[in-house]
């Protein structure tokens, strides 16, 4: 790539390379992405002007525009310009290092195994809030644990990958109904809007828990993203040149996971993002890599988007999110399964 198109950039003995095109394309999507979040905040049953919702963000307003803007709408659009963000980066991270676009935390069953882990919290010991994202990290790290344990056979191929975590998801999916056949009525009812994916009645505990996960995965990704193009040479290149290749693959696996998991807990498990964002900036930039700056700014794009249109489109009555993501990303989904299948190799 030549010097014209990168930045080089050195903060605690650490090097960073921008590509401007990356750049400029993460900058325009965390702008789209925020001016919709925006006008999210203004469209209801209680419609607001673009000026009073300003005015009360900014501290003024009745006491009924406050409620209804600070503390219903906005951890909401935080709620998913984060999720959107952690599932994007989840997709990338795997789809890289695994050097397969059908690998995502959704199709291998990760989100699946966050979901199993909440909802047995849920259920079985009556929890909520931070004990829900316990259970939620400990379901996916469990599953990504007996993925990576069954699909590992010198190294992580792609096409293993996806078989192995198709099946443990499918396992998962019949836990998971087994779970809501024995829960009460009630929380069966919340259960299977959450199960869709959902960022109604969201608040400050979702922001605050997608914030942390992101505030703290962010930094270590800066670091260790500059492994990931090593790593898609294949593990015995990578471990040729590199003596902590293992380390590092591990180290992002760990993120993957992370991010997946919390966001799952935050807004249940949102179908596609972590396939669809990534694939969309392969093919918006050159060298078709899934970027990890663009692609966290297009799955939050992309779940603000579709959260509007699940408001919208039938209201007053309103669909989870998770609909809406789905519809959109299983048309994407058969066609990188029919491309994979045409030209005989997972690219």
């Amino acid at each position: 790539m030549s010097a014209a198109r990168t930045v080089l950039l050195r903060t605690g003995g650490v090097a960073f390379r921008l590509d401007r095109r990356s750049t400029v394309l993460t900058a325009l999507g965390w702008l789209l992405a925020a001016g919709v979040a925006m006008w999210s905040l203004t469209l209801g049953q209680f419609e607001l002007g673009t000026a009073e919702v300003l005015r009360v963000l900014g501290g003024g307003g009745s006491l009924i525009e406050y409620d209804i803007v600070v503390r219903n709408r906005l951890p909401r659009a935080l709620t998913g310009l984060g999720v959107g963000a952690a599932f994007a980066l989840s997709g990338a991270i795997l789809q890289r290092i695994a050097t397969n676009p059908l690998v995502s935390p959704d199709v291998i069953g990760v989100n699946a195994g966050a979901a199993f882990g909440a909802l047995a919290v849920v259920t079985l010991l009556g929890a909520t809030g931070v004990t829900t994202v316990a259970g939620a990290l400990a379901g996916a790290l469990l599953t990504a644990a007996a993925i990576v344990a069954l699909s590992a056979n010198r190294g992580l191929h792609g096409y293993r990958l996806v078989l192995v975590g198709i099946g443990i998801a499918a396992m998962l999916t019949s836990a998971i109904s087994f779970l809501l056949t024995r829960a009460d009525y009630h929380r069966v009812l919340s259960a299977s809007a959450w199960l869709t994916g959902s960022l109604a009645n969201r608040g400050a505990l979702h922001v605050a828990v997608i914030a942390t996960a992101l505030a703290l995965a962010v930094p270590a990704l800066l670091v260790l993203a500059r492994h990931l193009r090593l790593l898609e040479l294949g593990d015995d290149l990578a471990t040729v040149l590199s003596g902590h290749a293992r380390r590092s693959r591990l180290a992002l696996v760990l993120l993957a996971v992370t991010l997946a998991a919390t966001a799952t807990a935050a807004a249940g498990p949102v179908g596609f993002v972590a396939l669809v964002a990534p694939q969309i900036v392969r093919r918006l930039l050159p060298g078709r890599q899934a970027a990890l700056g663009p692609a966290a700014a297009t799955g939050a794009l992309l779940v603000v988007c579709s959260d509007l249109a699940a408001r919208l489109l039938f209201a007053p009555a309103e669909l989870p999110v998770g609909v809406v993501t789905g519809v959109l990303g299983a048309p994407v989904l058969l066609y990188l399964l029919a491309r994979a299948n045409r030209i005989g190799a997972a690219g």
